[in-house]
């Protein structure tokens, strides 16, 4: 049976995905968390022995470029669901990613609409729903775009990279071919950042960027505007105001 879009609010866990071609990956993490309309899917593969001459700053930016991750919202025609990537952590695909979702007992199951895939999600953590809300979010002097999203006690901060990327590479490709360490980590300076929400403040638990986790996300509202305390690639904290383009719900789910 198809859930309808209202009943996907929450963090949800994929155990694994399959092709056609036999192959399966049940190793990568994958987490993906459901707002109203807006989520974030971060996807991070397990560590591996770094190639000779990878160590030092540019391989732990290669290493980063292999994790995938994206944010936008969520859609559903009546047979598909098409999660539209606002944010992207790779190079954009110019692919559609669009698939079907039914239930079969507790597992989730996806099927790819124009590229045939299998995945099955499970809901991460069984919590009362009762805070579900999402806040667009746009830098006014360079028209980067970030998002804040909350169901339950689970929430999640994306924020775009400064430049786009180039279509038709991966992010490694990208990475290799930097002119200089420090255009490498801005390639890769795209923050997917997911955690909790407890009477200790927001924890981010996974992130994009290794330095954030363990981080306290650090919200100020004003207005119109919100501050956010951030911790970009570079390994620099700074404090980042944003401009509130749209609130999925009211502005109160995030002051709980």
């Amino acid at each position: 049976m198809t859930p309808p879009l209202s009943d996907l609010a929450g963090l949800w866990r994929r155990s694994s995905i399959e092709w056609p071609d036999g192959r399966c990956d049940t190793a990568t993490d994958v987490r993906w968390l459901q707002g109203a309309r807006l989520f974030a899917d971060l996807r991070q593969p397990p560590p591996t022995p770094r190639p000779q001459g990878a160590d030092g700053p540019l391989g732990e930016c290669l290493r980063l470029a292999e994790q995938h991750g994206f944010a936008g919202h969520l859609t559903f025609d009546g047979r598909h669901f098409e999660w539209h990537r606002l944010i992207d952590f790779q190079p954009p695909s110019g692919e559609a990613d669009a698939g079907s979702l039914e239930w079969q007992d507790d597992v989730l199951i996806e099927r790819g609409r124009d590229r045939p895939y299998l995945e099955r999600w499970h809901r991460a953590r069984a919590e009362r729903l009762d805070a579900i809300g999402g806040a667009s979010l746009r830098d006014a002097e360079r028209g980067t775009r970030a998002m804040l999203l909350r169901a339950g006690e689970n929430f999640a901060y994306v924020r775009d990279r400064a430049g786009p990327l180039p279509r038709g590479a991966t992010l490694a490709e990208c990475v290799v071919g930097a002119a200089s360490l420090g255009a490498a980590r801005a390639l890769i300076d795209c923050e997917i950042s997911l955690g909790r929400v407890s009477g200790g403040g927001w924890r981010i638990e996974r992130s994009s960027l290794q330095g954030r986790v363990g981080d306290t996300l650090i919200l100020n509202w004003e207005d119109r505007r919100l501050g956010i305390a951030e911790h970009g690639a570079n390994g620099r904290k700074t404090t980042k105001t944003w401009e509130i383009l749209e609130f999925e719900a009211s502005p109160e789910v995030f002051r709980r």
